[in-house]
């Protein structure tokens, strides 16, 4: 087995024991001739490339396959089958299940109906710690990019305008069903969308029956609510969360959910974010989005 040491260990010339027993056995060290001079050592270079990584003597195997899974993973957007990752990553595949279940409970990895395996939340949650610490975003443009970038997810915000909840900004995901109604001036079905509810949810109860006599509640879906019990029973279930969702009320196959950002005395200094994404998502991680949700409201309302 070959030795390894740790950086530096080179010019200490190894084990002291060592040195003291090959110059008692070798006689006494010749020192320089009188009158020579110590050559000075060369000057480090400024930006010189740090050491190269010894790797340690002891480390877990098991935490190593999981980490080369979530990278062989992280580079197929599509996902990735089971076989295909235990033969990639040179694992029996008992070994990979194990790993792969085990990454799914802890939402580093989503499995879908058909099997195949891609990022989960948590990795985008860790990102986002990461880039909150190292440089927190400086607009609440910035932040949507980034929180698109992340999760995959289209991003919008929605304020009343003109007494009506209408969409200002969106930044599309590339994971979120495109929807091509909820564009920025979007002003129409805020009783079928997140970032309508969330906004209509700040209204005192009779303004809010105002504006649902006046807009209507037109019939999106199947699922769209068209009574204003149903509504408000609605607003009042998500309101304990302070989170708003509707599934499948605005389109099929797509789901939003929203949080006011920013709370204010008139209707027009309200501001919502919200988030898209496939129907089956916001089933699934239900409780990692609401904690995400609340967190970007804390992150967005110095912003705004």
């Amino acid at each position: 087995m070959v030795e390894q040491r740790r950086p530096g260990d080179e010019s200490r010339g190894g084990d002291p024991k060592e040195f003291g027993a090959r110059s008692r056995a070798d006689g006494p060290r010749l020192g320089r001739p009188r009158g020579e001079r110590r050559k000075p050592k060369p000057p480090k270079p400024i930006g010189s490339l740090p050491a190269e990584r010894v790797e340690p003597t002891k480390m877990i195997q098991s935490v190593q396959r999981a980490l080369r899974i979530m990278e062989l993973v992280g580079r197929h957007a599509d996902g990735v089958s089971a076989p295909r990752i235990a033969f990639e990553c040179g694992l029996n595949r008992a070994t990979a299940y194990n790993l792969l279940r085990t990454l799914v409970y802890e939402r580093y990895l989503r499995r879908d109906e058909s099997g195949r395996y891609s990022l989960g939340l948590e990795v985008s949650d860790r990102y986002s710690e990461l880039t909150r610490a190292m440089a927190g975003p400086s607009t609440c443009g910035e932040y949507m990019r980034r929180m698109s970038g992340e999760t995959g997810y289209s991003t919008f915000v929605a304020r009343f305008v003109e007494g009506r909840p209408a969409v200002t900004d969106v930044i599309e995901g590339n994971r979120s069903p495109h929807v091509e109604d909820l564009i920025v001036g979007f002003d129409d079905g805020a009783h079928a969308t997140a970032l309508g509810k969330a906004l209509l949810a700040t209204l005192q109860p009779m303004d809010r029956a105002r504006f649902l006599r006046s807009a209507g509640m037109r019939r999106f879906t199947g699922h769209t609510l068209t009574e204003p019990d149903a509504f408000e029973y609605d607003l009042a279930v998500y309101g304990e969360s302070g989170v708003y969702a509707e599934i499948g009320q605005f389109k099929d196959g797509v789901a939003c959910a929203g949080v006011v950002i920013r709370e204010g005395d008139a209707p027009d200094e309200r501001i919502v974010f919200a988030v898209a994404m496939p129907l089956d998502d916001i089933r699934s991680t239900w409780p990692i989005l609401t904690e995400r949700l609340r967190a970007a409201a804390a992150e967005l309302q110095p912003l705004l």
